[in-house]
């Protein structure tokens, strides 16, 4: 949590400021129609002084109501066992009538909204016929990969109830008429909606005074939280509540001096507690030399000695030319003429036996 730096809003400021913007907000609505309209959205826009490091959703609750009756707010329920879907919307319809809750104006349990709300267009149609969408705890997990992107840019993603509650219209009746604010890692800026143009001057100002309350409480930064305020509408300039004294920015810069101190600190008995691990192991390993050397008929333990693989194969060596010239093969016209003179003497061989045959024999 953060630590709890007090932001004096001037009430009486924030009260002009809230006139001239209904004013302004009235001069419009008669430009372009009789009446003026409820449904324009006051909001509060936070300027942080630093990006804070984690993204966080702040809820905020107001001490009166900033949506309007006609608001039309849509509940998404789990399936109960062994009842089918029409069957588990008349529960949780009179189940609300018994608690008293009378905000809501249609239920959708999660069977049907896996089924018929399944296509794009049929998504699209849902997200435009609602302002606000609620959501039971239990299936709230699941929503996301069924609903899809729309409803988080839109910021109209549903939110959490228990209706397990004991006091189920009080809390359905805070989350309806609070409000939110996501607080994200990639800026320094971020709005909330905390009235609509049909309140009083004094109500929008107790809602500021009670957002702001909360959001520096609840915030995760340290140190001075919130730079710059302003409230607007839709179509309004950003008029300025609150500006941060200077005296602050010596504070950042004391703590971005100190931010490398602690880091060098932390070094340091980082590198303390290896020195002294390190003196602690070698005393040890001093102790069982000593005792090593006393026991001499022990055999000493071979250290492992880690074994490493080449990373490229070893090159063959090419043999030499000499190599090349004495292994080199006999001429083929040598080893026809060692064959010759084999055959001769076969012949040879033939013609003296048919000789001695053919010499008569002597009377």
């Amino acid at each position: 949590m953060a630590e709890a730096v007090a932001v004096p809003l001037d009430r009486a400021q924030v009260k002009k400021a809230v006139q001239a913007l209904q004013a302004f907000l009235k001069t419009k609505s008669t430009q372009d129609s009789l009446f003026l309209d409820d449904s324009q959205q006051i909001s509060l826009l936070f300027t942080l002084w630093k990006i804070p490091r984690q993204a966080q959703t702040i809820r905020i609750p107001l001490p009166h109501g900033q949506r309007p009756d006609t608001d039309e707010v849509c509940l998404f329920t789990r399936d109960e066992p062994n009842m089918t879907a029409q069957q588990t919307q008349r529960f949780y319809k009179k189940l609300l009538e018994e608690r008293g809750v009378k905000n809501i104006t249609e239920i959708i349990p999660y069977k049907i909204l896996r089924t018929e709300y399944k296509p794009y267009e049929a998504k699209r149609r849902l997200l435009g016929n609602f302002d606000m969408f609620l959501s039971d705890d239990r299936i709230r997990r699941r929503l996301p990969s069924h609903l899809g992107k729309h409803f988080y840019e839109r910021k109209k993603e549903p939110l959490s109830v228990n209706l397990q509650s004991k006091h189920l219209a009080r809390d359905i009746e805070r989350v309806i008429q609070g409000t939110f604010l996501k607080v994200t890692n990639k800026g320094c800026c971020c709005m909330a909606r905390i009235a609509h143009a049909g309140m009083t001057a004094d109500e929008v100002t107790e809602n500021i005074e009670a957002a702001v309350q909360t959001v520096v409480s609840k915030l995760r930064t340290k140190g001075p939280v919130l730079k710059l305020i302003h409230m607007k509408s839709q179509t309004s300039v950003a008029l300025p509540i609150y500006t941060s004294d200077l005296q602050q920015l010596s504070v950042l810069d004391e703590e971005q001096e100190q931010e490398p101190k602690k880091k060098r600190g932390k070094a340091k008995k980082i590198t303390k507690k290896n020195q002294t691990e390190n003196k602690k192991q070698s005393k040890a390993n001093k102790h069982s030399t000593a005792e090593g050397e006393d026991e001499a008929d022990e055999e000493e333990i071979p250290q492992l000695v880690p074994i490493t693989t080449p990373s490229k194969k070893p090159k063959l060596e090419k043999p030499s030319k000499k190599k090349r010239l004495e292994k080199a093969p006999k001429p083929a016209a040598a080893k026809k003429g060692s064959k010759t003179p084999n055959k001769l003497v076969k012949k040879a061989g033939k013609t003296d036996s048919k000789v001695k045959r053919k010499v008569p024999k002597v009377k």
